[in-house]
């Protein structure tokens, strides 16, 4: 009971928040302008800080465990490739096909990891051990993926693979991690003043993000991408946990390991996929649908996830 308390506690006030911003758009007090801004604001500025506030004060050193940290690297690469060649086969509209594979590998890994592990064993010390293998991953990932599935691209040709290339150079989100990750193994001590104000422009990701995600809900083209909408949570939510878990288990990973394990593969799709999406071309709508469903639903999968491992004692 404990668990599920924990679990809804943690998911349906971000369900709640995405809602307010659909009410929002609804009764007219934002209008598709200001959806627009806040979601290129975001993009630029307020998701990159936060991934370089949550890399760069991971202890690189003190936590660092290579076989847990190629073991995430590796599975979330796995992953990526395996449901981009089911993509293929399953999703027909390539204007599609991007948002649906990054919304299918790609979890709140930062958000939710923290405060699950913190939750349990009250403290978070590996988690940043699988941000560090996964979240940048993600995002060099998610930027190729989106490049050359979005609806204008060229595909695969020499001035294609150009425009990605730079859209990965000069990418926000790619130029955060790297920042963090610089910071993290450099041990730079950042001045308070810095310090206090890149956290404040931090917190604003998740709440103007929720935001402009219910904001720019459509509903009526949302169930037109029932179908995919479906299949992405279903593998986000079930697949993924249901084929890793034993292996990590196998491999000898416990507590705080193996509840950092769970949430790198069945946490909720992340808002900026949403975030990304939009910015990079394509029209989000099933990524915000993703989105949408996957948190409402991860309270009841996450929860049956702890229970099984709690029975085996794995936690």
């Amino acid at each position: 009971m404990e668990n599920l308390i924990f679990s809804l506690n943690a998911t349906i006030p971000i369900f709640l928040v995405m809602v307010a911003g659909y009410i929002l758009r609804q009764i007219n007090m934002v209008d598709d302008n200001f959806v627009k801004t806040l979601n290129s604001f975001n993009y630029k500025v307020t998701l990159p800080i936060l991934l370089v506030v949550d890399i760069s004060e991971a202890d690189f050193y003190a936590v660092w465990d290579f076989k847990f940290v190629a073991f995430c690297f590796g599975v979330t690469l796995l992953c990526i490739l395996v449901i981009s060649l089911f993509s293929v086969l399953f999703v027909k509209e390539k204007e599609i096909r991007g948002e649906f594979i990054q919304a299918s590998y790609r979890g709140s890994a930062a958000v939710l990891g923290v405060a699950f592990i913190q939750n349990i064993y009250g403290s978070s010390s590996i988690a940043p051990l699988m941000i560090l293998a996964t979240v940048p991953l993600y995002n060099v990932a998610a930027v190729i993926i989106l490049s050359f599935t979005a609806p204008n691209s060229s595909g695969f040709d020499m001035a294609g693979l150009k425009k990605s290339v730079k859209g990965i150079v000069t990418n926000p989100i790619i130029l955060g991690i790297l920042l963090g990750m610089i910071i993290s193994v450099a041990r730079i001590n950042m001045p308070v003043i810095i310090s206090k104000t890149l956290h404040n422009f931090s917190q604003l990701a998740t709440p103007l993000a929720l935001i402009g995600l219910g904001a720019g809900f459509e509903g009526r083209k949302a169930l037109a991408k029932i179908k995919p909408t479906i299949v992405s949570t279903l593998i986000k939510l079930f697949v993924m946990p249901a084929v890793f878990l034993p292996i990590a288990a196998y491999l000898g990973f416990t507590n705080e390991k193996m509840v950092a394990v769970l949430i790198m593969l069945g946490a909720p799709t992340t808002v900026s996929c949403y975030i990304m999406s939009r910015n990079m071309g394509h029209e989000g709508v099933l990524s915000s649908s993703c989105v949408v469903s996957t948190t409402f639903l991860s309270s009841i999968f996450i929860t049956l996830w702890l229970y099984l491992l709690k029975l085996y004692n794995l936690i």
